[in-house]
């Protein structure tokens, strides 16, 4: 079987990415969910022109000169409006956020007037609108403030809130099941026996999920038997969960039994096996409503796999507007070889030079295994394939990695 291009392997698992339902959550529970449709504010903000410092209101017609006295006939707070109209040399004390009382046009700041007794002489002049926060002017009753399939950031649940929602439409969280494969795999914490190396896939995997918006299933670890690999499959399945993720088994081997088992439970394959590195032995298809994604089981692959095909379908079935990631343009820190058929994504460091450009330097060792070079790792730089020698300084496009 030929090795399918990245491109055409994102599109597969793509395709037909049918959007979550609905849910309503209250204010306080949607951050980072997705809103669902676009969100009109139910109000106009402020609903009436208020003062934006604490001062005196008066008609700017009579405080157009320093030196106009004015007798003060109220005082208005925020929340305490005044019942009654300012007149000509008349001034009502106000503060911050109280609503200007008719006849009003503009305030005189507190530190620009001279107070004796019942009246007070401005300082300073004033004009029309001066020191005035008119209605609406941060926003209208009907304003399409916040789009649907946007992340809701902490700002814009403050924002959603002063447009009057106490609760959201959202989509509903993707929930991904995460299921390792392999008799060498023992947990964090235990003693490895001869030949035994630590699980450690499925604590990116399920974070870079989570990170993404999705709520996680933690399936374990099932031994390299087609009834053990098959008894997680079924796992998921009656989960709810609407992706299953594997690691491991996913090669060629005896006790790859992965794409065995999935093939077993009645999971159509769209494919196995891409053009990339490091990633490979990746494999994808649906059971029902549930979509498998099969990793590689070395951690820099499996990783950079989920990197590069889970995000973009956790985002996908969340509705999100833009769901795949940023390039970016960077020059090489080192010379590299030429490339061979298969697209490389290799683990690099950054940073910026004096002068303000920045600098991609692929880390010396790439190979798929090792989990220092990863976590050092700040981006993945893309080499094409059949991409010829790169010089030191040349440009190069990169991902950046989540930090």
């Amino acid at each position: 079987m030929a090795l399918m291009p990245v491109t055409e392997a994102l599109s597969a698992i793509l395709a037909g990415s049918e959007l979550l339902p609905e849910e309503m959550v209250a204010l306080d529970a949607a951050y980072h969910r997705v809103l669902a449709r676009d969100l009109a504010a139910l109000r106009t903000q402020p609903p009436q022109a208020m003062s934006a410092m604490d001062g005196y209101a008066v008609r700017s017609a009579d405080a157009s000169r320093a030196g106009a006295r004015f007798k003060v006939i109220g005082e208005v707070a925020a929340g305490r409006p005044l019942d009654k109209a300012v007149g000509a040399n008349e001034a009502v004390r106000i503060f911050t956020g109280g609503v200007i009382p008719d006849g009003a046009d503009g305030v005189v700041i507190q530190e620009d007037t001279e107070v004796d007794g019942s009246n007070i002489t401005i300082t300073e002049p004033t004009s029309p609108g001066r020191h005035i926060r008119p209605a609406g002017v941060d926003f209208n009753k009907g304003d399409v403030l916040l789009a649907g399939g946007s992340r809701l950031t902490d700002r814009d649940l403050s924002l959603a809130a002063s447009m009057n929602y106490p609760e959201l439409a959202v989509r509903r969280r993707p929930k991904v099941a995460v299921l390792a494969t392999g008799d060498e795999l023992v947990m964090p914490g235990s003693e490895p026996g001869p030949g035994q190396i630590v699980y450690s896939n499925g604590y990116a995997l399920r974070a870079l999920a989570r990170a993404e918006g999705a709520e996680t299933i933690d399936l374990g670890i099932a031994a390299d038997t087609i009834a053990a690999t098959t008894h997680g499959i079924r796992r998921a399945r009656d989960s709810g969960a609407d992706v299953l993720i594997t690691t491991g088994g996913a090669s060629v081997g005896d006790h790859d039994l992965v794409k065995q088992s999935l093939e077993a439970e009645g999971v159509a394959m769209a494919f196995w096996r891409i053009a990339m590195r490091p990633g490979k032995p990746m494999m994808h298809g649906r059971l029902g409503g549930m979509r498998v994604i099969g990793l590689p089981g070395n951690p820099v692959s499996s990783y950079v796999c989920a990197y590069l095909f889970l995000v973009p379908l956790i985002r996908a079935l969340s509705g999100r507007t833009s769901i795949h990631h940023a390039r970016e343009t960077a020059l090489l820190g080192r010379d590299l070889a030429a490339n061979d058929q298969r697209e490389d994504y290799l683990r690099a460091r950054l940073e910026t030079r004096d002068d303000g450009a920045l600098i991609a330097t692929p880390v010396n060792h790439q190979d798929s295994s090792l989990l220092g070079n990863l976590a050092a790792a700040r981006a993945l730089l893309i080499r094409a394939p059949f991409a010829p020698p790169a010089a030191s300084g040349s440009v190069c496009d990169i991902l950046r990695l989540p930090f």
